[in-house]
């Protein structure tokens, strides 16, 4: 069973590429992330990241906001390509 943080609060991982390639908008969102700009390869790298992270965080039956900054710190050290 997942645990929402008590206090309601929600928290996003937003990740910013600032390589743009010729004036193309990138956007993703997911549940707990967003995305935006870089070059479409900084952007799939961005993308993929998240991606891993929201996984092993869910593996961990928790939401970003209820992580310490250690757990943070662990789940995208495991996350990054």
């Amino acid at each position: 069973m997942v645990k929402k943080a008590e206090n309601n609060e929600r928290a996003l991982l937003a990740g910013i590429g600032l390589d743009d390639d010729g004036g193309h908008r990138r956007i993703t969102k997911g549940d707990s992330f967003l995305l935006a700009g870089g070059s479409e390869e900084t952007h799939e790298t961005m993308k993929e990241t998240a991606i891993r992270f929201t996984e092993k965080l869910a593996k961990r039956g928790k939401h970003l906001e209820e992580l310490s900054r250690e757990e943070f710190r662990d789940l995208m050290g495991e996350a990054l390509p």
